[in-house]
């Protein structure tokens, strides 16, 4: 009997131990108020102090009795406690329960354009939410998208701008660039990369360049030569950063890049 009541109280230990740490790892910051969210303020007691109003774009609202308080920025239970205090030390209320609740999300947004799913704008309801979290809530990377991502925004009153390749994260197991966003943050996506291929080919058009695409891959794309075709007179037109754009006889086994037009000529026997 001893020894069940022993193991029963380890056994009870372990699991609150383990309770207490999955709650710590689930535990997110809380929602900051931002600049144009739309708020309700309550004192408790007080209806006449009740306000619906929206943060301005210094992060400051304006409140009866104590004029302008600055709550951009500060968590709700901060933003309480930043009121009750004004009113405290105004001489207006003793002890004042203040409650806020939050009416529209319009300050913590990131916008989410281009080649996805669901392009919009999106709020972001805590504080540690990821690139690749954002994507998967606009629907992922529409069937004419590419693989980098652009984003864009401010981090400590600079512009910030990073192109993230979403795909080579989940390939080579390398999350270093999905990094958490901020509100007023943009991310972009790219129509996909595209190659061009005419001639004596069996399937002249465009198509798709595949990560990691030769020429010689991007022929076989198009079917290959046709019977008067010959990959040994193949020509790629491409163009320069300058806006030039130069004739070259590639190698097969050169990499296609963006924009790409490969010409196959006839063969001369």
């Amino acid at each position: 009997m001893t020894t069940h009541r022993s193991f029963s109280s380890l056994f009870l230990i372990v699991a609150t131990m383990l309770a207490m740490c999955a709650s710590a790892q689930d535990k997110q910051p809380e929602y900051q108020i931002g600049n144009g969210d739309n708020i309700r303020v309550q004192v408790f007691q007080n209806p006449d102090l009740t306000v619906d109003t929206r943060v301005t774009e210094n992060g400051t609202i304006s409140y009866p009795l104590v004029g302008t308080v600055r709550v951009g920025g500060l968590t709700i239970p901060a933003a309480e406690q930043a009121i009750a205090k004004a009113l405290s030390e105004g001489g207006f209320i003793q002890k004042p329960q203040v409650n806020i609740t939050l009416l529209a999300n319009r300050g913590n947004q990131v916008a989410i354009l281009g080649q996805v799913g669901r392009p919009g704008r999106y709020p972001l309801e805590t504080f540690n939410t990821r690139v690749s979290e954002m994507m998967a809530i606009a629907g992922g990377i529409g069937s004419g998208g590419g693989e980098i991502i652009i984003l864009t925004g401010t981090r400590d009153g600079k512009p910030f701008r990073k192109e993230i390749d979403l795909a080579n994260m989940y390939l080579n197991n390398d999350f270093k660039d999905d990094i958490i966003v901020a509100g007023g943050d943009e991310i972009y996506v790219h129509r996909q990369p595209m190659y061009y291929i005419y001639g004596e080919v069996q399937r002249a058009g465009a198509y798709r360049i595949e990560r990691g695409m030769t020429i010689r891959q991007a022929l076989a794309q198009g079917g290959g030569p046709t019977l008067r075709g010959t990959e040994r007179r193949l020509k790629v037109h491409r163009r320069a950063p300058d806006g030039s754009v130069a004739i070259l006889t590639p190698a097969l086994n050169d990499p296609v890049q963006l924009d790409d037009i490969l010409y196959v000529a006839e063969s001369w026997f």
